[in-house]
């Protein structure tokens, strides 16, 4: 399940999600917490759903369907993630549940600039991360998380070690916005005890919307179906390398991330007689 906002240009957000969900084998459901309005360029309004609905949506999904991993997204506010957060717990999801967590603390713009009210950063730190089996936030949203600025990646260290301090079992920090690693784009799993690098290349491209989104829930499919939590952060790296990759422009801004290398083109195909 994704619970998260939607893309009206399908590029992030539960388009995203869901796209991902599709490539790599799973079958997606989703709580919608915010429609947004916006295209390639950007977001000209969001409309919030009322947080009880929200809650609704996890619960009757989870009671009859059932979910094997479940991942956060964009949640518009502090009562949206309060909500979020109790219903996690009253159906088994994340911290002592059955059911795996990948937050995705979608809290900064692709420029940097802060979403979300100080009291819903407030709200992940102290309700999302403990409860949390993944959190995958990138650089900015390390700043207005913790207030640390990364530009190298023995910072990058120290911000693993103190977002891990929140409480979450696992913390990712993506490396895609350390434009000064020269080496690529270095992404670093920490389970508390044990640092990994997850190194791939950096592609000359501004196609990554949505590309934040995409990584976590592939890390989410992966523990779908099955995996464990660091088998899954390389699973979602290994998707979200291709990903950009295959993107591509659209629209006069940034171009999406693409789930499209993992569908053969079977339309082309000629028939067999």
């Amino acid at each position: 399940m994704t619970i998260a906002g939607t893309d009206s240009g399908g590029g992030a957000g539960i388009a995203a999600d869901l796209r991902t969900f599709a490539a790599c084998g799973v079958h997606g459901c989703l709580a919608v917490c915010a429609v947004t309005v916006q295209n390639s360029v950007g977001v000209t309004g969001v409309h919030t759903i009322p947080p009880a609905t929200v809650a609704a949506q996890i619960t009757s999904v989870a009671s009859d369907i059932g979910l094997d991993a479940a991942k956060t997204g964009m949640l518009a506010g502090t009562e949206i993630i309060e909500a979020v957060a109790e219903a996690c717990d009253a159906n088994g999801i994340g911290a002592g549940g059955r059911t795996p967590l990948v937050v995705d603390p979608v809290a900064a713009s692709m420029h940097g600039d802060q979403l979300l009210a100080d009291s819903a950063l407030d709200a992940f730190r102290d309700l999302l991360f403990p409860r949390a089996t993944v959190v995958t936030p990138n650089l900015d949203e390390v700043r207005l998380l913790i207030g640390l600025d990364v530009h190298d990646r023995a910072a990058q260290y120290e911000a693993a070690k103190v977002l891990h301090g929140l409480g979450p079992r696992f913390v990712l920090v993506k490396g895609g916005h350390l434009a000064e690693d020269v080496e690529g784009c270095v992404d670093l799993l920490y389970d508390g005890d044990t640092f990994t690098e997850l190194p791939g290349p950096r592609f000359d491209t501004g196609n990554t919307h949505g590309g934040g989104d995409s990584m976590a829930a592939s890390i989410a499919s992966g523990l779908a179906r099955g995996m464990t939590a660091p088998e899954a952060v390389a699973f979602g790296k290994r998707y979200i390398v291709e990903a950009v990759r295959h993107s591509y422009p659209l629209g006069q801004g940034h171009g999406p991330v693409s789930p499209l290398w993992t569908v053969r083109p079977w339309w082309e195909a000629r028939p067999t007689v």
